[in-house]
Protein backbone atom coordinates (compact mmCIF):
# COMPACT_ATOMS: atom_id res chain seq x y z
CA UNK A 1 0.00 0.00 0.00
CA UNK A 2 1.16 3.34 -0.84
CA UNK A 3 2.10 5.54 1.68
CA UNK A 4 0.29 8.73 1.77
CA UNK A 5 1.86 12.20 0.96
CA UNK A 6 2.01 15.08 4.30
CA UNK A 7 -0.82 16.99 1.82
CA UNK A 8 -3.01 14.14 1.99
CA UNK A 9 -2.75 13.45 5.53
CA UNK A 10 -3.09 16.71 6.48
CA UNK A 11 -6.45 16.90 4.35
CA UNK A 12 -7.82 13.69 5.62
CA UNK A 13 -7.03 15.27 9.44
CA UNK A 14 -8.69 18.54 7.97
CA UNK A 15 -11.54 16.47 6.84
CA UNK A 16 -12.36 14.13 9.62
CA UNK A 17 -12.15 17.40 12.11
CA UNK A 18 -14.75 18.95 9.99
CA UNK A 19 -17.30 16.06 9.81
CA UNK A 20 -17.15 15.42 13.66
CA UNK A 21 -17.62 19.23 13.97
CA UNK A 22 -20.44 18.76 11.22
CA UNK A 23 -21.96 15.86 13.31
CA UNK A 24 -21.93 18.04 16.19
CA UNK A 25 -23.52 21.74 14.98
CA UNK A 26 -24.36 21.17 11.70
CA UNK A 27 -23.64 22.89 8.85
CA UNK A 28 -23.80 26.43 10.20
CA UNK A 29 -21.22 25.91 13.06
CA UNK A 30 -18.79 24.26 11.31
CA UNK A 31 -16.63 27.19 11.20
CA UNK A 32 -12.81 27.15 9.59
CA UNK A 33 -11.46 28.20 13.08
CA UNK A 34 -13.16 25.29 14.59
CA UNK A 35 -12.19 22.73 11.74
CA UNK A 36 -8.90 23.98 12.73
CA UNK A 37 -9.07 24.14 16.41
CA UNK A 38 -9.68 20.73 16.47
CA UNK A 39 -7.34 19.04 13.80
CA UNK A 40 -4.43 21.12 16.23
CA UNK A 41 -3.99 23.67 13.08
CA UNK A 42 -4.23 26.95 11.83
CA UNK A 43 -6.97 28.80 9.93
CA UNK A 44 -4.11 29.34 7.71
CA UNK A 45 -3.30 25.67 7.09
CA UNK A 46 -7.14 24.85 6.82
CA UNK A 47 -7.11 27.43 3.48
CA UNK A 48 -3.58 26.26 2.09
CA UNK A 49 -5.44 22.59 1.44
CA UNK A 50 -8.58 23.81 1.12
CA UNK A 51 -10.50 26.77 -0.96
CA UNK A 52 -12.80 27.38 1.61
CA UNK A 53 -15.62 25.84 3.89
CA UNK A 54 -17.73 24.34 0.79
CA UNK A 55 -14.65 22.56 -0.58
CA UNK A 56 -13.49 21.23 2.78
CA UNK A 57 -17.63 20.14 3.27
CA UNK A 58 -17.38 18.76 -0.14
CA UNK A 59 -14.39 16.80 1.02
CA UNK A 60 -16.62 15.41 3.96
CA UNK A 61 -19.22 15.06 2.01
CA UNK A 62 -17.23 12.39 -0.57
CA UNK A 63 -15.51 10.92 2.11
CA UNK A 64 -18.97 10.28 4.18
CA UNK A 65 -20.46 8.62 1.20
CA UNK A 66 -17.57 6.55 0.66
CA UNK A 67 -17.77 4.69 3.48
CA UNK A 68 -21.70 4.20 3.13
CA UNK A 69 -20.69 3.21 -0.77
CA UNK A 70 -18.13 0.71 0.46
CA UNK A 71 -20.23 -1.07 3.63
CA UNK A 72 -23.16 -1.49 0.93
CA UNK A 73 -20.69 -3.10 -2.13
CA UNK A 74 -19.18 -5.44 1.16
CA UNK A 75 -23.14 -6.54 2.10
CA UNK A 76 -23.97 -6.90 -1.55
CA UNK A 77 -21.09 -9.09 -2.54
CA UNK A 78 -21.98 -11.50 0.46
CA UNK A 79 -25.68 -11.88 -1.29
CA UNK A 80 -26.62 -14.90 -2.97
CA UNK A 81 -29.61 -14.29 -4.71
CA UNK A 82 -31.20 -11.02 -6.73
CA UNK A 83 -33.44 -10.01 -3.29
CA UNK A 84 -30.54 -10.70 -1.02
CA UNK A 85 -28.81 -7.93 -3.01
CA UNK A 86 -31.75 -5.83 -2.39
CA UNK A 87 -31.62 -6.19 0.97
CA UNK A 88 -27.93 -5.49 1.66
CA UNK A 89 -28.54 -2.31 -0.10
CA UNK A 90 -30.79 -1.28 2.31
CA UNK A 91 -29.02 -3.01 5.04
CA UNK A 92 -26.00 -0.76 4.17
CA UNK A 93 -27.94 2.24 4.29
CA UNK A 94 -28.87 1.05 7.71
CA UNK A 95 -26.04 0.42 8.93
CA UNK A 96 -25.51 0.91 12.87
CA UNK A 97 -22.56 2.34 11.75
CA UNK A 98 -23.98 4.54 9.84
CA UNK A 99 -27.60 5.23 10.87
CA UNK A 100 -27.04 7.38 14.32
CA UNK A 101 -28.70 10.36 14.49
CA UNK A 102 -25.54 12.61 14.48
CA UNK A 103 -24.96 11.06 10.79
CA UNK A 104 -28.13 11.47 10.06
CA UNK A 105 -27.52 15.11 11.23
CA UNK A 106 -24.89 16.03 8.91
CA UNK A 107 -26.95 14.07 6.36
CA UNK A 108 -29.41 16.54 6.49
CA UNK A 109 -27.41 19.49 7.09
CA UNK A 110 -25.18 19.37 3.75
CA UNK A 111 -28.59 18.31 1.88
CA UNK A 112 -29.85 21.30 2.81
CA UNK A 113 -27.38 23.07 1.15
CA UNK A 114 -27.75 21.37 -2.15
CA UNK A 115 -30.45 23.42 -3.69
CA UNK A 116 -27.64 25.98 -3.48
CA UNK A 117 -24.54 24.51 -3.65
CA UNK A 118 -23.85 23.08 -7.58
CA UNK A 119 -20.87 20.56 -5.73
CA UNK A 120 -23.17 19.45 -3.48
CA UNK A 121 -25.92 19.04 -6.01
CA UNK A 122 -23.35 16.72 -8.12
CA UNK A 123 -22.88 14.93 -5.24
CA UNK A 124 -25.88 13.97 -4.20
CA UNK A 125 -27.04 13.13 -7.76
CA UNK A 126 -23.81 10.93 -8.48
CA UNK A 127 -25.20 8.65 -4.89
CA UNK A 128 -28.56 8.40 -6.21
CA UNK A 129 -27.73 7.11 -9.82
CA UNK A 130 -25.31 5.05 -7.98
CA UNK A 131 -28.04 3.40 -5.59
CA UNK A 132 -30.50 3.60 -8.57
CA UNK A 133 -27.97 1.70 -10.77
CA UNK A 134 -27.56 -1.04 -7.81
CA UNK A 135 -31.23 -1.43 -7.06
CA UNK A 136 -32.09 -1.65 -10.99
CA UNK A 137 -29.69 -4.31 -11.33
CA UNK A 138 -30.90 -6.79 -8.67
CA UNK A 139 -34.45 -5.67 -9.92
CA UNK A 140 -34.08 -7.48 -13.61
CA UNK A 141 -34.46 -10.52 -12.01
CA UNK A 142 -37.67 -9.54 -9.55
CA UNK A 143 -39.28 -7.47 -11.04
CA UNK A 144 -41.21 -6.74 -14.86
CA UNK A 145 -39.60 -3.49 -16.47
CA UNK A 146 -42.81 -1.71 -15.88
CA UNK A 147 -42.61 -2.17 -11.93
CA UNK A 148 -38.57 -1.91 -11.57
CA UNK A 149 -39.15 2.36 -11.95
CA UNK A 150 -41.51 2.73 -8.97
CA UNK A 151 -39.90 0.26 -7.22
CA UNK A 152 -36.64 1.89 -7.30
CA UNK A 153 -38.40 4.97 -6.41
CA UNK A 154 -40.44 3.25 -3.26
CA UNK A 155 -37.08 2.33 -1.73
CA UNK A 156 -34.95 4.98 -2.26
CA UNK A 157 -37.60 7.53 -1.02
CA UNK A 158 -38.36 5.55 2.04
CA UNK A 159 -34.26 5.12 2.87
CA UNK A 160 -34.33 8.86 2.52
CA UNK A 161 -37.46 9.50 4.48
CA UNK A 162 -36.52 7.28 7.32
CA UNK A 163 -33.13 9.02 7.42
CA UNK A 164 -34.56 12.40 7.45
CA UNK A 165 -36.94 10.94 10.46
CA UNK A 166 -34.69 9.54 12.74
CA UNK A 167 -32.05 12.73 12.02
CA UNK A 168 -35.10 15.08 13.24
CA UNK A 169 -35.56 12.30 15.68
CA UNK A 170 -39.09 13.89 16.43
CA UNK A 171 -40.88 10.30 16.82
CA UNK A 172 -38.60 8.15 18.46
CA UNK A 173 -37.75 6.04 15.43
CA UNK A 174 -35.20 3.07 15.97
CA UNK A 175 -33.41 1.05 13.68
CA UNK A 176 -35.22 -1.94 14.66
CA UNK A 177 -38.61 0.46 13.71
CA UNK A 178 -36.27 2.12 10.44
CA UNK A 179 -35.73 -1.87 8.92
CA UNK A 180 -39.36 -2.97 9.72
CA UNK A 181 -40.31 -0.09 7.67
CA UNK A 182 -37.78 -1.10 4.72
CA UNK A 183 -38.71 -4.90 5.60
CA UNK A 184 -42.31 -3.45 4.26
CA UNK A 185 -41.76 -1.59 1.63
CA UNK A 186 -39.26 -4.35 0.02
CA UNK A 187 -42.38 -7.17 0.50
CA UNK A 188 -44.98 -4.37 -1.12
CA UNK A 189 -42.59 -4.55 -4.09
CA UNK A 190 -41.41 -7.78 -4.27
CA UNK A 191 -43.61 -10.03 -2.43
CA UNK A 192 -42.61 -11.57 0.86
CA UNK A 193 -40.05 -14.24 0.33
Amino acid sequence: MARLSIEQLRRQELAAAAYEILQEEGIAGTTLAKVAERAGMSKGIVLHYFKGKDALLETVMRHANSLLRDEVVRLMAEAKSPRERVEAIVAGNFSPKFFKPEICNAWLSLCAEVPRNANFARIQRAIHARMRSNLMSALRQLLPPERREAAVIGITAMIDGLWLRFGLNQDGLTLTAAMAQMNSILDLHLGRP
